[in-house]
């Protein structure tokens, strides 16, 4: 299983793509692809959104499934879900609900 992965243009921020069609700041309503078609869309997706310069870094990445939740299961993945891991204040970690990575 993959999910659709990016960075904002406009500021950076790590985004997802969301089941809601729109570019989500966490990972958790992650549209997930559960099959070579379901890549194949999200990839278009994906270099559609770079082409029209809403997103750069866009990449699927590797997930599964957790009691229902979505994780990442490289720690890069998981540190830009929810780090930084440097200080537990800022970032997605500061958030509440946000796991934590590291």
């Amino acid at each position: 299983m993959k999910v659709l992965t990016a960075n904002r243009l406009t500021d950076g921020e790590a985004v997802w793509y969301a089941t809601d069609h729109s570019w989500a700041e966490t990972i958790d309503n992650s549209e997930i692809a559960r099959d070579k078609a379901g890549e194949e869309k999200l990839e278009a997706i994906g270099k559609a959104a770079f082409l029209n310069n809403e997103v750069v870094d866009v990449d699927m990445i590797d997930i599964q499934l957790v009691d229902g939740t979505i994780r990442p299961i490289r720690l890069r993945e998981q540190i830009r879900a929810s780090g930084p891991t440097n200080r537990n204040d800022l970032g997605k970690q500061a958030r509440p609900a946000v796991p934590q990575a590291a």
